[in-house]
């Protein structure tokens, strides 16, 4: 039973882990585009002598861009959020199956001490039908 539930924590470890190395993806991929994007601020122009609605046009493109940049920094937040979480649990689960490899180990131990005490008993009992026979 100890066995079960300590294969169980491990795989629940195992699972949170894949949790984690998705959403630390996720962040990456976030930080890529919020680059991106701000590249794309910084070098998007108009002509030189291009008319003035072209800088208008620069305007409302420049702030869609920053907006879309704050709502991938919001997501990012989340995503951070949710990543602690995680981390947390996984220090639980791993406290957890610590536990479960620590009574599994004394439950190996407690069966080794029986069988050698078997043995020993056994041994004992030969020894003194020898001598009795003796």
């Amino acid at each position: 039973m100890i066995e079960k539930l300590y294969n169980l924590k491990k795989t629940q470890t195992d699972q949170k882990m894949m949790q984690k190395g998705q959403i630390m993806i996720k962040i990456n991929h976030l930080d890529d585009e919020i680059m991106f994007t701000q590249n794309k601020i910084t070098t998007t122009s108009v002509q030189k002598y291009g008319a003035i609605s072209d800088f208008a046009v620069l305007a409302i493109h420049r702030n869609t861009m920053k907006a879309h940049i704050g709502k991938l920094e919001n997501e990012k937040i989340s995503l951070h959020s949710q990543l602690e979480v995680i981390v947390k649990e996984i220090i639980e689960l791993q406290k957890e199956t610590e536990q479960y490899k620590y009574m599994l180990d004394e439950q190996k131990q407690e069966e080794l001490r029986r069988v050698l005490l078997l043995e020993e008993e056994a041994s004992n009992e030969y020894m003194q039908s020898k001598y009795n026979q003796g």
